[in-house]
């Protein structure tokens, strides 16, 4: 069972950071071509930061929830698992 939760746990944290680096991928080449438009038909005004910056945030947020919440979670999981062992062997 041990097993199991920790293999299902760790192969959603892997399809989690794939997931990102998909996301990353398509915000560098949807702004290369944005910034490519932009610089091609007007250099007076740029607005290409404006769409990176706001996507910029969304995808930090990806990565928020991609490497540093599982970690959290793991270390959640362990807690409550040492929480239940103290309990048992409190209980004999």
């Amino acid at each position: 069972m041990q097993y199991q939760d920790d293999f299902t746990g760790a192969r959603s944290g892997a399809g989690a950071r794939v997931g990102f680096y998909v996301h990353l991928t398509v915000y560098l080449l949807v702004n290369a071509l944005l910034i490519g438009i932009n610089l091609g038909t007007s250099t007076q005004h740029l607005w290409f930061k404006w769409p990176l910056l706001g996507w910029g945030v969304g995808l930090l947020a990806h990565a928020i929830v991609a490497f540093a919440l599982p970690r959290r979670e793991r270390t959640g999981r362990r807690l409550a698992r040492e929480k239940m062992r103290a309990r048992a062997s409190e209980s004999r």
